[in-house]
């Protein structure tokens, strides 16, 4: 090799070296930052010292065990001395509702829990609501809504007017239960309203028991029906008018050990899966979707329409 090309060789190798250096640097600076980002955004590190806990009750319920483990964690861990409920939901299934009454009861067994009420916190986000100790709603916020539903598409119509007939071939005539591709039977039919029936039973009790409504009482406000904030309060389903303030005013009456307790929030990362998710949470018609999706299939919802 002659003396030229071990110097361009060498030259190749020392410019192949920085460049190498400098590609490190950049990798190492995008890992920092990614770790930065996550650790800002997603880490499970929670408020410490003593604190009155805040969580957020948004959108659509569904059952949620990461939600669930996160309310399971307030309500063991020893520097959270109280919760405020911020709810902002038009309900949900009725088994989300049911997991999330379970979860927020949990807590109220070992701490005081107040439920302060947004725009919006009918059927199973009422549900969440009467598990609290203490109910706040805005004079105009929409509550109520004590009631059950089931819906699913119906799109027999549409494939008969294209050319299209879903053959099913079953064990009886409520197998499968129902679907958007056929009519329902009236066995179907019977025993999806036994099944509304029933939760709504379940729903009713829990209001009466939570509440302490008589039976005329319930009658009147068990119908399906939403109330205003004022409403609300005239018919002993909430306690008071106001926001966060007031919660924080409740907490110190029960207990002088709250007075100047701060306030810290607690979250729960939630993720869509998939595009038709993501846009159906984000327009409102998850319900729907759902029914349309063989997965899923129909479900009972406590929710306000």
């Amino acid at each position: 090799m002659s003396f030229e090309e071990q110097n361009y060789y060498e030259e190749r190798c020392r410019k192949w070296r920085r460049s190498a250096f400098w590609r490190g640097v950049l990798v190492t600076l995008g890992v920092l930052a990614a770790l930065a980002f996550w650790a800002v955004n997603y880490s499970g590190d929670r408020p410490v010292g003593p604190h009155i806990a805040r969580f957020y009750i948004s959108d659509v319920i569904y059952d949620n065990p990461e939600r669930d483990a996160i309310l399971a964690e307030m309500a063991d861990s020893t520097d959270v001395q109280a919760v405020i409920l911020r709810i902002n939901s038009p309900g949900g299934t009725t088994v989300g509702s049911e997991a999330l009454f379970e979860s927020i009861r949990n807590i109220s067994a070992r701490k005081p829990v107040v439920a302060v009420l947004g725009e919006v916190a009918a059927s199973g986000g009422y549900i969440a609501a009467i598990a609290a100790d203490y109910v706040i709603a805005r004079g105009n916020t929409i509550t109520g809504s004590i009631g059950v539903i089931m819906e699913y598409p119906d799109v027999t119509g549409l494939m008969e007017a294209i050319g299209i007939e879903m053959q099913t071939i079953r064990s009886s005539d409520i197998k499968g239960g129902v679907s958007p591709f056929r009519a329902p039977t009236s066995a179907e039919q019977a025993e999806n309203q036994a099944m509304v029936e029933e939760a709504y039973i379940w729903f009713r009790t829990l209001v009466q028991d939570r509440r302490g409504l008589t039976d005329s009482a319930l009658d009147s406000v068990a119908s399906g029906g939403v109330f205003s904030g004022r409403q609300a309060v005239q018919n002993d389903l909430i306690d008071a008018l106001g926001g966060e303030p007031a919660a924080v005013s409740y907490f110190e009456s029960v207990d002088i050990t709250l007075r100047n307790v701060t306030v810290e929030t607690w979250s729960v990362e939630t993720e869509e899966t998939g595009l038709l998710n993501f846009f159906g949470a984000k327009l409102g018609i998850n319900p729907l979707l759902n029914g349309l999706s063989g997965r899923n299939g129909p479900r009972l919802y406590s929710l306000k329409r």
